[in-house]
């Protein structure tokens, strides 16, 4: 590997979020990677045709891949097949691989919000006033909605996914490279999702966040778990972000900040320097 590797770093810098300037993010990213390796931005879209000529391909705040499916289904195709080098890693069970992992944790029995996608498993589901109803190729809320009890029968099955919806006090995120916990950020008012405070975590928080972190297996990148502190107290996954997560890295203290790219810089290395998967 050359002493500055080559990145490309993959970002949709025209991307609208609600409540998140994507392209401030991968800026100030980008402008502190650049001490270590030589990097180019583009698209999601060019990612494909331009990866070849570069050490490692680094997938960050992209968007929804729903929007562009075919043409990020191909460049997973491609990437496998020449064997580049992607971080996060393509081998991720989390929200990379779809919203599979909701369902093989509620049935594995970790502390996640029940989710079932069959109506023969409605009866697994805790009694609840109204029920998320979302796609399992969703992302950023696209397609949710909720309904009544009474309105689960008729629902098209099978590309859905049901829960009770949670009456939680807060939301709560921690942030990873590879297996290190970095921060934490939390919501206080749950009806305003990206106005984030930092968060002291106690050690049973880290715990609960850690069991994710493992499950998951993904030796290199960056992930968010995302999670729902309930009325009784009790942490429950909302979701594993292993594909794109935003950082939200502005709400967050300098230190905190200089740790975090100094983690992602040592990351990166260890990745490039790492036999390459067969």
């Amino acid at each position: 590997m050359p002493a500055r590797p080559s990145v490309l770093f993959v970002t949709d810098l025209a991307y609208q979020a609600r409540g998140r300037r994507y392209c401030d993010e991968d800026v100030f990213l980008t402008s502190r990677l650049r001490n270590d390796f030589d990097i180019a931005l583009c698209h999601p879209l060019d990612a494909a045709a331009l990866m070849d000529s570069f050490d490692a391909v680094v997938v960050r705040n992209s968007g929804p891949v729903l929007h562009y499916q075919q043409e990020y289904d191909a460049f997973r195709v491609r990437a496998t097949v020449r064997g580049t080098r992607v971080y996060n890693p393509l081998s991720g069970r989390g929200d990379m691989a779809g919203k599979q992992y909701l369902l093989d944790l509620t049935a594995a029995g970790y502390p996640v919000i029940p989710t079932v996608d069959r109506p023969q498993d409605l009866h697994m589901l805790p009694a609840a006033g109204q029920y998320a109803v979302k796609p399992k190729a969703g992302a950023d809320s696209i397609g949710l909605a909720f309904v009544p009890q009474d309105g689960l029968g008729g629902l098209a099955y099978g590309d859905i996914l049901v829960q009770p919806r949670i009456d939680f006090r807060y939301e709560v995120s921690f942030y990873y490279v590879d297996d290190a916990f970095q921060y934490a950020l939390h919501a206080p008012d749950p009806g305003r999702r990206w106005v984030l405070e930092p968060y002291e975590p106690t050690s049973t928080d880290l715990a609960f966040a850690d069991r994710f972190i493992d499950w998951n297996t993904l030796g290199h990148g960056i992930q968010r778990v995302d999670a729902c502190r309930t009325q009784e107290g009790e942490l429950l996954l909302v979701e594993l972000e292993d594909l794109n997560p935003y950082l939200s890295l502005d709400l967050v203290p300098d230190h905190t900040r200089d740790t975090f790219v100094t983690s992602m810089t040592a990351s990166l290395h260890r990745f490039l320097d790492a036999p390459p998967h067969p």
